[in-house]
């Protein structure tokens, strides 16, 4: 059987974190890239993956739009299976820094896809590409499935489907193994807070340790398809085994409002999030996606996925999460498990 060797460009984000337990636990041996080895963002990877397991993983630093640091590296590790994780993933950010966003997404794309193609000529290798719900921005039909046409909202959307495009382009003009994951919202406890869903899990947990008064968003008018990220890393991985590369929506089918997280987040605490929520324009986009929402019918058919936890559930460990984090952080308790289930 074929030693499996996975890199996972972008390792020590929410997902990275994830699909790093999942690959160690399949005994993969693995490698993971990071711009910067001494960051806070290493330290924070390893202690979601604890001591040994973090011990099986070998970090390199990385340039990911940098050409020639990626072709060494794909040429040295030798991979079969490529993660391509990496980039700017912040839609909100992407309206500020649109020229750094592109070029931070579609640079490491272009850069890992050719390296693989290169490698791809002596040693079979398979290659996961990142894609986003935000790709179909104002969708023309509901829900969305592999056929709609995309209609990004943001620099970040639009970065996401040239990345899409040129993967495409490299299986179909290079006969490389290349996926497209086009997932929808995916949360979990280790989300920063700079995303909403997290930035409301943390503020409840404040309000109920008495370190925050308000919790203050953007528009309320917003709503998403909402997953949690633990179960959306094992459908990367289902796409890299199967036979022939293909594109896959991962998605729950259900769409709900931002009021509804917060309704859901608030329970725990007994509390009526109405008085505590105020918003402020400073938070709203410049342009806002319509309803998304994933129909998941093709990975359920060809890959056996689908999503386990429901929304509701999914907003209240991560409240529950960062209400043990809390406690720690105030010397109340141990430190917490940070990686629920």
């Amino acid at each position: 059987m074929l030693h499996k060797r996975a890199l996972i460009t972008g390792i020590t984000g929410q997902d990275g974190s994830y699909l790093s337990e999942l690959l160690l636990g399949k005994d993969y041996e693995l490698h993971g890239t990071t711009r910067d080895l001494n960051g806070a963002s290493v330290q924070r990877f390893l202690s979601f993956l604890g001591k040994d397991l973090g011990a099986r993983v070998q970090l390199h630093e990385l340039t990911n739009m940098d050409k020639a640091q990626v072709h060494e590296l794909i040429q040295r590790v030798r991979p079969t299976e490529v993660y391509h994780l990496a980039g700017q993933s912040h839609v909100g950010e992407s309206f500020e820094q649109p020229f750094e966003t592109v070029q931070s997404n579609v640079l490491s794309s272009l850069a890992i896809l050719d390296a693989c193609r290169e490698l791809n000529r002596s040693q079979s290798i398979r290659v996961y590409q990142a894609c986003s719900s935000e790709m179909f921005g104002a969708p023309a039909t509901f829900p969305q499935d592999e056929s709609t046409p995309f209609h990004p909202r943001s620099p970040y959307g639009c970065s996401k489907v040239c990345s899409y495009h040129l993967a495409v382009n490299y299986r179909e003009a290079y006969g490389l193994f290349a996926s497209n994951g086009i997932l929808f919202n995916h949360e979990s406890p280790r989300r920063p807070d700079s995303y909403v869903t997290r930035k409301i899990t943390i503020g409840v947990a404040r309000i109920m340790h008495g370190l925050q008064d308000k919790l203050v968003l953007g528009s309320l008018d917003v709503g998403r398809d909402w997953g949690f990220a633990k179960e959306y890393v094992d459908a990367m991985w289902r796409m890299l085994q199967q036979d022939e590369p293909s594109d896959y929506v991962i998605a729950s089918n259900c769409w709900n409002s931002l009021s509804s997280f917060l309704e859901a987040a608030f329970e725990p605490a007994g509390l009526k999030w109405e008085d505590y929520v105020t918003t402020d324009s400073a938070f709203v986009r410049p342009a806002e996606v319509s309803r998304l929402q994933g129909d998941y019918s093709k990975a359920e058919r060809e890959l056996g996925w689908s999503p386990k936890t429901q929304f509701t559930e999914l907003a209240q460990l991560m409240v529950l999460s960062d209400l043990e984090l809390i406690k720690w952080s105030r010397n109340e308790s141990p430190i917490p498990n940070r990686s629920p289930r």
